[in-house]
């Protein structure tokens, strides 16, 4: 019988197991999209002409708020055709109605592994979500009105970066009243051609310049009218409510999805949605930024460090969420230039690239309460992917160091389990002796433990000190984009999403499984069964994890088990010979 229900059960087992691998390839992978032709008719959300806009000196918009949806809405424009724009790092299209980038991909970061000639698209306008960068000047004589936009023109509609050349400007052109403007994007090269493309794709230090993901937006005005000219520039993101595209988990962990930005008080300031909904936020800074955030990806606008800016995040009349700063007045005389701009930034979380860009920018990575410990594990694991090149077995050195460092906590817990585990059947017989009597079982625990020195918390408390460095160390995994298709070995193909196969987790249960065999057994029965059902709950649980942490999880429950086995075997060995 015995045999027939062991069949049963792993003959259950393969049959779970395969129904598994069978959803995750139907419905395991994220959809490709489809191509939607971006509208160039999207109503802008546009700051008010701010009243003060003409008077001289650094006057700020005391107010900055949405038009009504009819006093925006443009006219038709002459062309509808968008502006597409190709360097080696960034696809991108700008619509003339505005001059906004209302689509960008990056090449570099494939949606799917699997699928390396489909790019990940970051700003969309009419396909599966609505995300632009928006940005241009106000004021009493400015291109940008309450009655439309400004409709720009370009030399052509195409432009690519071609091979051998270090950067790449569009200019677009309007002119207004005697005003002529140029709205002139600048790019940059990111790919070193002396690296392969292997170490391209890998990302490998020194191969992909990080600067090439941000954007010099600069204006331009010359001023031949016979009055003086007086504008703010406003800069801003705007992003529907819809998901994050670039989330690989499932555990309900999921990173943050809104916006950020500085403020003297607080270099790192989080406004969710749900603070939108609840009231706009709206302050004057000296320089700052402000960002739209999301797993691995960040964009943001930066303005220049010495401009005084009112930022202000808000919500527009079709749902979508805004946040953005309105820059102080630009004065340009009658017959002359002057000029003003923004940095926009569009591309991956890379903490050292964002904190020289502006400061504070960098926590962009957010690795929560615990950043001030997830900081330096970082570092560490970064000097450990610079010797190794590879970031699965950075993961799992930097794993034993951390083993390492708290081995003398770790041991203080596992020579406490071992002498629990030694007394256990003492335990069992006090059970026997007192039944349901949980007053004098407890006074005749107590009295043992103080007989055997025995710490019934010894076990616990070096755990919960370590616990801060492997919360830190798991917000690391997750939120670091280094890890985003970065290949380990064999099936193993990408860190930061599942385990294909669902083999790591299955190893991780069955440690754990190991790892409980070696504890003492609770004289609870109830616990003890809640025990034994925890390697399977977790073993499923950690099914839809990024493989990175469970390789973590992995390997940290293998090191415990060789140091508890080694530690218990040592403390029942003396205890045979005290005994003898």
């Amino acid at each position: 019988m015995d045999i027939q229900r062991s069949i049963l059960i792993v003959a259950l087992a393969v049959v779970s197991y395969l129904m598994v691998l069978q959803w995750n390839e139907d419905y395991g992978q994220a959809a490709l999209p489809a191509e939607v032709q971006s509208s160039t008719a999207a109503t802008p959300a546009l700051p008010d002409t701010p009243a003060n806009a003409a008077t001289a000196g650094d006057d700020i918009p005391t107010a900055v708020a949405e038009p009504s949806a009819a006093a925006v809405a443009p006219t038709a424009a002459a062309s509808d055709e968008l502006i597409r724009v190709k360097t080696d790092v960034l696809d991108l299209a700008i619509d003339p109605r505005g001059g906004d980038i209302v689509q960008l991909r990056l090449p570099q970061y494939p949606r799917r592994q699997d699928r390396p000639d489909v790019p990940f698209q970051l700003f969309d306008n009419g396909g599966e979500r609505t995300y632009l960068a928006q940005s241009g000047l106000i004021g009493q004589n400015a291109p940008d009105k309450s009655s439309g936009r400004a409709l720009w023109s370009s030399e052509k509609t195409s432009y690519a970066m071609a091979d051998g050349q270090d950067s790449l400007v569009v200019d677009l052109t309007y002119s207004e009243n005697g005003v002529n403007y140029i709205k002139r994007y600048s790019f940059k090269r990111g790919l070193n051609p002396q690296c392969s493309a292997r170490e391209q794709q890998l990302k490998k230090p020194g191969c992909v310049d990080p600067s090439a993901y941000q954007v010099d937006v600069r204006y331009l005005i010359d001023n031949q009218s016979d009055q003086a000219w007086s504008g703010n520039l406003f800069a801003q993101l705007k992003r529907d409510s819809s998901g994050d595209p670039s989330s690989t988990t499932a555990t309900g962990t999921a990173t943050y999805l809104g916006a950020a930005l500085w403020t003297s008080e607080e270099p790192y300031k989080k406004v969710s949605m749900k603070d939108i909904d609840k009231q706009p936020f709206k302050e004057t800074v000296q320089g700052g930024w402000v960002a739209w955030l999301q797993h691995y990806f960040v964009t943001a606008w930066v303005p220049s460090k010495d401009s005084t800016n009112l930022v202000q995040t808000r919500k527009d009349s079709q749902g979508n969420y805004i946040v953005g700063f309105t820059g102080p007045a630009v004065q340009v005389a009658a017959g002359s230039q002057g000029e003003t701009g923004a940095i926009l930034y569009a591309g991956p979380k890379l903490q050292e690239h964002l904190g020289t860009l502006s400061p504070g920018l960098e926590l962009t990575v957010d690795y929560g309460f615990l950043w001030f410990l997830a900081q330096p594990i970082f570092w560490l694991l970064e000097v450990i992917h610079g010797l190794l090149g590879n970031w699965g077995w950075s993961i799992i050195v930097l794993t034993i160091i951390i083993k390492l460092i708290f081995f003398p906590l770790s041991a203080a817990s596992y020579r406490s389990m071992a002498r629990m585990r030694a007394v256990s059947p003492k335990l069992q017989a006090l059970k026997e002796q007192f039944g349901d009597d949980r007053q004098k079982m407890s006074q005749a625990m107590m009295e043992l433990y103080k007989k055997e020195k025995i710490n019934p918390l010894g076990g616990c408390l070096p755990i919960l000190v370590q616990m801060p460095v492997f919360l830190a160390l798991y917000w690391v995994l997750l939120e670091s984009v280094e890890m985003r298709q970065a290949p380990w070995l064999l099936w193993i193909t990408d860190l930061s999403i599942k385990d294909p196969f669902f083999i790591l987790p299955i190893i991780m249960g069955a440690t754990m499984f190991i790892q409980q065999q070696l504890n003492p057994t609770p004289p609870d029965p109830m616990q003890a069964r809640v025990l034994k059902l925890m390697p399977i709950i977790f073993t499923f649980f950690f099914l839809w994890f990024p493989a990175g942490l469970v390789l973590y999880w992995v390997v940290n429950n293998i090191l415990s088990i060789a140091q508890q086995w080694y530690i218990t075997r040592k403390i029942e060995a003396a205890a045979k010979i005290a005994s003898a």
